[in-house]
């Protein structure tokens, strides 16, 4: 998120300079952007046997592994899943600051921001019909956009919510 939204001081020299609080500041001017909102792009050809897509900021995977992470959306119901990683990523965020998850979250998210990263997560389930057939048609077939096939309510997640055509 940070890259393509904020800490823009980071990315242009001009902005690291009041209002800016003294404590973001950099104290060594910088001539090339620190930071880049240029986003980062890595494609895997769908497969038939994949279940599902973890989407997630840098906050989730500073304290899971992918596989810990995968191992939890597979081993627990749908609904709320993307709840339940943040909440696994902020259990251990605790026991490593040596404290408990409730009085981690008695901390305010101001102060708390000292404990551990911005976490932001989205689980998206595959029907494995709709990637097969996706895998057997050259080019893109499915899009999260809606730019590709129409796709039925509650295909690729549990929680989709059926909508007139032509709205988003």
């Amino acid at each position: 998120v940070s890259r393509s939204i904020g800490d823009i001081y980071l990315k242009k020299a001009e902005y690291n300079r009041e209002p800016l609080y003294a404590k973001f500041r950099l104290r060594e001017p910088f001539r090339r952007p620190i930071l880049s909102s240029e986003p980062s792009i890595t494609v895997h050809q769908l497969q038939p046997h994949d279940q599902f897509l973890i989407f997630a900021s840098d906050g989730l995977w500073e304290h899971l592994s992918n596989q810990d992470a995968v191992d939890i959306v597979q081993n627990h119901p749908r609904s709320g899943i993307a709840r339940r990683l943040v909440k696994a990523v902020l259990q251990e965020a605790a026991k490593k600051r040596e404290m408990r998850y409730s009085d981690l979250k008695k901390i305010d998210r101001g102060v708390r921001r000292h404990f551990h990263d911005d976490i932001t997560v989205i689980v998206v389930f595959l029907d494995s019909n709709i990637v097969s057939r996706a895998s057997a048609v050259k080019g893109p077939t499915v899009s999260l956009k809606g730019g590709g096939i129409n796709i039925p309510a509650n295909t690729l997640t549990p929680c989709a919510t059926s909508m007139e055509p032509g709205t988003t």
